[in-house]
């Protein structure tokens, strides 16, 4: 039994994607894609409902739930930056939240290897995507903001470190990224993993991991969203004496 569980954690490989396929010579993850469109169309479908659930009148469930979601991260959000949000950062922030929790509950639906249903966000290649996007949202931002003023914060707090700064921008997205993606393949290797336990016995450790792989994507998908802003939006808007 031993010897089958690590011969099959060691056959288990990132690389490793249901309906892979090569087009002008680049190969393309096909779990990937269906399933970040999947979850996209989740998303978009759940802000429709809580916007049909919105009156001014007596708050319903959907409401206050949204609406505590967004206090909360405007009360992390203004603790760090120390001015309260732009009006678009909440919504991008709860809309990355959303989506990369959404991404992550794909783990309860994952069965064998390469699973057809998994976490996208298991796939670097989306992780790296998301960090991108952020990364070059909070620069279009920075200089609609301050104009090139915005550039002063790599010369502070002395010009000398104007390699390092270069450094460790360059150095957020990659870490951003890749914190999402180790934790969540390692869920997935996991539920593989356990997917070789005899069947009268694979119900307890399958229904424990998952639920506890669950919690830990609520805990990345909110990490994602909070340091999207406070690594990459209040740098990016931050003024000497702030």
């Amino acid at each position: 039994m031993t010897t089958q569980l690590l011969a099959a954690e060691g056959s288990i490989s990132p690389s490793e994607h249901a309906g892979q396929f090569e087009l002008f010579g680049m190969t393309f993850n096909g779990d990937t894609m269906w399933n970040s469109v999947l979850a996209a169309a989740i998303v978009l479908a759940l802000g429709f409902f809580v916007r049909s659930r919105v009156t001014s009148e007596v708050p319903n469930k959907v409401q206050l739930a949204y609406e505590a979601l967004t206090n909360y991260m405007i009360e992390q959000v203004q603790g760090r930056m120390g001015r309260r949000p732009a009006e678009f950062l909440m919504p991008l922030c709860v809309a990355l939240f959303a989506f990369i929790l959404i991404c992550n509950s794909f783990v309860l639906l994952e069965v064998g290897s390469p699973a057809p249903i998994r976490p996208p966000t298991s796939d670097v290649n989306l992780a790296y995507a998301m960090a991108i996007f952020v990364f070059v949202a909070a620069w279009v931002f920075g200089v609609r903001e301050l104009g090139a003023g915005t550039l002063k914060r790599f010369v502070q707090p002395y010009p000398v470190l104007l390699p390092l700064n270069i450094i460790e921008e360059i150095a957020k997205p990659l870490s951003l990224s890749l914190r999402l993606f180790g934790n969540i393949l390692s869920g997935s290797i996991m539920v593989a993993v356990i997917a070789l336990i005899p069947w009268w016995g694979l119900w307890l450790p399958n229904v424990a991991w998952k639920l506890f792989d669950l919690f830990i994507g609520v805990i990345q998908a909110l990490i994602f969203s909070l340091l999207t802003i406070m690594q990459f939006f209040s740098p990016a808007v931050s003024e000497e004496g702030h």
